[in-house]
């Protein structure tokens, strides 16, 4: 059981801008997807999900094509987070994260409903804000709603089969307590038995949370592995142009970058 990508393409008129490339993402773990921009990392996102099509290969949701699934189900089972989520009607925070509830049967009026909008409220740390127009919020606050929304809409296990979030840029907007907020609900999610990608900039932060680390370039998965094993200076300077120094602590076996300067371009 896993969300996978086996040997996919995307193509975009006579342009290649991802693959060929193939990804599982298995239960238990938290995956960071990382590279510069222009990688590819929103395009992988999107053909995961299903937004873009594959025109060469295929992705499967656990063990059945993503695409032949009812869409009812599939969202059970895979919720997403993209970069930006515009929302011009003056819900209330609270009615964003019930939206979340619209594949269940009770469509966001039952009591289970409320307690998961209100559960995803609190482990967003945005309860307090739950009567407030969504319209009103920053955009650190709109982002947190809207991951509520998505947890909200994961909040149970299918009853068979499992539950994958996909996040692009989850802490974009995010002041740095956040930022570890969403990233450790993301751990906790993975550790009930769920599975996350998150597409992410710092590579800190992918350090500290993800199991594993893909590093992509130029629509190309370069490197997959543990954050130790990946985020090596030579890598880091290929891949970003920089230069960086990698730091281990003995109590911590994520490494820790220390940027040094901008790499020499290649001769």
């Amino acid at each position: 059981m896993s969300l996978e990508a086996r040997g996919i393409e995307v193509w975009r008129g006579r342009g290649r801008t991802l693959g060929p490339l193939s990804l599982e993402l298995v239960p238990g773990e938290v995956l960071a997807v990382v590279g510069p921009n222009g990688a590819g990392k929103s395009t992988l996102l999107s053909a995961f999900c299903g937004e873009l099509s594959c025109t060469v290969g295929e992705v499967l949701l656990d063990g059945r094509p993503l695409l032949k699934w009812p869409p009812r189900e599939r969202a059970l089972r895979l919720g997403v987070l993209p970069q930006e989520s515009s929302l011009g009607f003056g819900f209330t925070v609270l009615e964003v994260a019930l939206l979340g509830r619209s594949p269940h049967a009770t469509r966001g009026e039952g009591s289970v409903d409320m307690e998961a909008a209100l559960a995803s409220l609190e482990v967003m740390d945005i309860r307090h804000l739950s009567s407030r127009p969504y319209t009103s919020l920053s955009g650190g606050e709109r982002q947190r709603v809207q991951l509520a929304r998505v947890l909200a809409q994961l909040w149970e296990a299918p009853a068979h089969g499992h539950r994958y979030l996909l996040l692009d840029e989850p802490t974009s907007s995010l002041d740095l307590s956040h930022q570890h907020l969403v990233l450790e609900e993301a751990t906790r999610f993975a550790r009930q038995g769920g599975a996350v990608l998150a597409v992410l900039h710092d590579l800190n932060l992918a350090a500290r949370y993800a199991h594993r680390i893909a590093v992509l370039k130029d629509g190309k998965l370069v490197e997959l592995g543990a954050p130790a094993q990946v985020l090596r200076p030579d890598l880091i300077a290929s891949t970003f142009g920089l230069q960086v120094r990698v730091v281990e602590y003995p109590d911590s076996p994520a490494p820790f970058i220390i940027p040094s300067g901008r790499a020499p371009p290649p001769a």
